[in-house]
């Protein structure tokens, strides 16, 4: 993840990301209020470069994240061999399914082909159904 705390803003009454995909697109996420406080957490004040650092205070890279995810799993007593960032775009995907996020909700949220990928509907361009507010009140409701 390349995001800088200057790819954070309002946008419509919502705290958004800018995110840079594929092919240079660029998308906003908009963020549900408790990935908003675990960013507050990771700037801690600060007022530019990247959201996520590494113990160096540099930009965290994949090998940073796939440690600091080793730690987190090991303190909550999750042992999975091989385990990577990107089981947490799996997690995320299936959990969104499993919340009963429509599929085409799903593909919005970019883990879909591009060759797949739907184009902006209405519902896509309207912030407060994003599937990132759907996933989060599915996660907290504890089903």
């Amino acid at each position: 993840m390349r995001a800088n705390i200057q790819d954070l803003r309002e946008e419509h009454g919502h705290r958004v990301l800018k995110v840079r995909g594929k092919g240079g697109k660029v998308v906003l996420t908009p963020l549900p209020p408790a990935v908003q406080r675990a960013i507050e957490r990771a700037v801690d004040h600060r007022e530019d470069g990247p959201i996520l650092r590494n113990r160096q205070g540099g930009r965290m890279d994949r090998h940073a994240a796939t440690r600091r995810l080793h730690h987190l799993a090991d303190d909550a007593g999750i042992n999975l061999p091989r385990m990577h960032p990107h089981m947490l775009r799996h997690t995320f995907v299936t959990t969104m399914l499993d919340a009963d996020v429509d599929l085409r909700e799903v593909h919005a949220a970019r883990h879909a082909d591009p060759r797949t990928t739907m184009r902006y509907d209405r519902a896509r361009k309207n912030l407060d159904r994003h599937p990132n507010y759907i996933l989060a009140a599915y996660m907290a409701s504890g089903t």
